[in-house]
Parts: C-alpha cells; sequence; structure tokens
C-alpha cells in the first residue's frame, strides 16, 4: 500500500534534488523511499 506524505523542503534544495533526479532519470518518491528505509535500517544496526 502506498502512503502520500507532505513535505517540507527549502526550495533550492528541491529545485537542485529535482534537477538531478531528472539528470539521472530517477523518480523522487522512490528515492525519498530508499533514503527512509536505508535511515531506518541503519537505526537498527546502532540499537543492537
Amino acid at each position: 500500500m502506498q502512503k502520500k506524505v507532505t513535505l517540507s523542503i527549502d526550495d533550492e534544495v528541491y529545485g537542485n534534488f529535482q534537477k538531478f533526479c531528472e539528470e539521472n532519470d530517477v523518480m523522487l518518491s522512490k528515492r525519498v523511499e530508499r533514503l527512509i528505509k536505508k535511515h531506518l535500517e541503519e537505526g537498527e544496526k546502532n540499537d543492537k
């Protein structure tokens, strides 16, 4: 199941990241999802 979220991101940072995604054929939402997963996995490793 997919969940829609709203983010507040600095305009310049978002613009730069959006350009990066377009240049590298990356879906913004998928990239954010992967970053969240990575962060959670690293947190689990640190808890052990």
